[in-house]
C-alpha cells in the first residue's frame, strides 16, 4: 500500500489589500517622471518631443469629443438638479477652497506649488472612476455617467478660462496668444470629434482597448515633455521633501472637505441615497486625463510643477473613495437603485475621458 503524499497547500499570491488600489497607470506616470529627471529631452530632441506632445494633446481632445454622446447628455438633463449640484461642486466650491488656500503661501505652499494646487481645483471631474465607485456603492450610475460627461464638457471651456482669470501670468493670462492656444489645441479638436462622431463612433467602440493605450500613451508623453522642460529650466530645486509632505497634507484636507460637503450638502438639498452617492463621487474628484494636457497648453515650461498636485490628488482620491465605496456597499439594500446594472454595462462599452 503506497503511502499517501500530503496534499500541497496552495500558496496565495501576495496582493495588496482590496481597499488599497495600486494604480498601475500612476506607477507608469511616476516612472515617466523619473525618466524625465534622468534623461530630460534637450536641444533638437526637446523641440521634436514638444511638437509631438502638442499633436498628442489635440488627438486626446478629438477622441474626447468623438466619444461623448450628445444624445445621452441631453437625456441626462432630466436630472438637472443633480447635475447642477455636481457642476457647482466642481467649478464653484473647489475653486473657492483653492482661493482660500492662498493664505498658506509662502509658509506652507510655495507660490509655484500653490499655482498647481489652484489649477487642481479648476479641473473637471472624472467619468470612469466616478461610475465605478458609484456602482460599487449601489448608487445612481446613470446620474454619475451624465454628471461626469457634463463636467468634462464644461471643463473644455471653464477650466482654461478660470485658470486664465485666477492664475494670471502663470497660466498665460488672458492674452490673445493664450486664447488661440486654447481654441486650436483643445476646443477645435473636441468640436471636430463631436462633428465626426456619427462616422467614427462605431470604430472607436470596436477598438476601445487599442485607443485606451493611445490615450494613456499620449498623456505619458505630455508628462515627459512637461517634466523635461522643468528639469532643463532648473525649477525642481524649489521643491523639497518637506514641501511635498505639506502639499499632501493640504490635499488630504481638501479631499476630506469635499467628500463631506458633497455627501451632507446633497442630503440637505433633498437627494435620496443613490443620488447622494453619485454626487459625492462625481463632485469630489478631479480628472488627471483632462488636467494634464490642459496644463501643458496653459503653463508651458512651468507645467511640471503645475501638474504635480493633480497627480498626487488623483491617487489619493482613488484610495480614499475605494474605502468609502466598499463601506457604502455594505449599507442595507435600498428599495430602488435606478438602472444600475444596465447603465453600468453600457458605460463600460466606450472608454471615457477623465480617468
Amino acid at each position: 500500500m503506497t503511502p499517501r503524499t500530503p496534499a500541497r497547500t496552495a500558496r496565495r499570491p501576495l496582493r495588496p489589500p482590496s481597499w488599497l488600489p495600486v494604480d498601475g497607470y500612476v506607477l507608469a506616470l511616476l516612472g515617466t517622471v523619473v525618466l524625465a529627471a534622468l534623461l530630460p529631452a534637450s536641444g533638437t530632441t526637446a523641440s521634436a518631443v514638444k511638437g509631438t506632445s502638442t499633436g498628442a494633446v489635440a488627438l486626446l481632445f478629438f477622441l474626447y469629443g468623438a466619444r461623448l454622446s450628445a444624445r445621452e447628455a441631453l437625456d441626462g438633463l432630466k436630472h438637472w438638479r443633480l447635475h447642477l449640484t455636481v457642476l457647482g461642486s466642481t467649478f464653484l466650491l473647489f475653486p473657492l477652497l483653492g482661493l482660500a488656500a492662498r493664505g498658506l503661501v509662502p509658509d506652507v505652499l510655495t507660490p509655484q506649488l500653490y499655482g498647481g494646487f489652484l489649477f487642481l481645483c479648476l479641473v473637471p471631474s472624472t467619468i470612469q472612476s466616478s461610475i465605478a465607485f458609484t456602482s460599487i456603492a449601489r448608487g445612481n450610475v446613470p446620474a454619475a455617467i451624465c454628471a461626469g460627461s457634463f463636467s468634462s464638457l464644461a471643463g473644455i471651456v471653464l477650466t482654461p478660462l478660470l485658470a486664465a482669470l485666477l492664475l494670471g501670468d502663470s497660466a498665460g493670462g488672458l492674452s490673445a496668444d493664450a486664447l488661440l492656444k486654447i481654441v486650436f489645441q483643445l476646443l477645435v479638436p473636441f468640436l471636430a470629434g463631436q462633428f465626426l462622431r456619427r462616422w467614427v463612433g462605431a470604430f472607436l467602440v470596436r477598438h476601445k482597448k487599442v485607443l485606451g493605450h493611445v490615450d494613456r500613451g499620449s498623456i505619458l508623453l505630455v508628462v515627459y515633455t512637461a517634466f523635461s522642460q522643468g528639469m532643463t529650466a532648473g525649477i525642481w530645486h524649489l521643491v523639497t521633501p518637506a514641501r511635498l509632505g505639506l502639499l499632501l497634507a493640504v490635499e488630504a484636507v481638501l479631499l476630506a472637505v469635499m467628500l463631506t460637503a458633497t455627501w451632507y450638502g446633497a442630503g440637505r438639498l433633498g437627494f435620496d441615497r443613490a443620488d447622494r452617492i453619485a454626487i459625492q463621487f462625481a463632485g469630489s474628484k478631479k480628472s488627471l486625463a483632462a488636467g494634464l494636457p490642459m496644463a501643458s497648453v496653459l503653463f508651458g515650461p512651468q507645467a511640471s510643477l503645475a501638474v504635480l498636485p493633480l497627480m498626487l490628488f488623483h491617487q489619493m482620491q482613488l484610495m480614499v473613495c475605494a474605502v468609502i465605496a466598499k463601506r457604502r456597499s455594505r449599507d442595507p439594500e435600498p428599495a430602488d437603485v435606478p438602472g444600475r446594472p444596465a447603465e453600468a454595462a453600457r458605460a463600460s462599452e466606450v472608454p471615457a475621458p477623465g480617468a
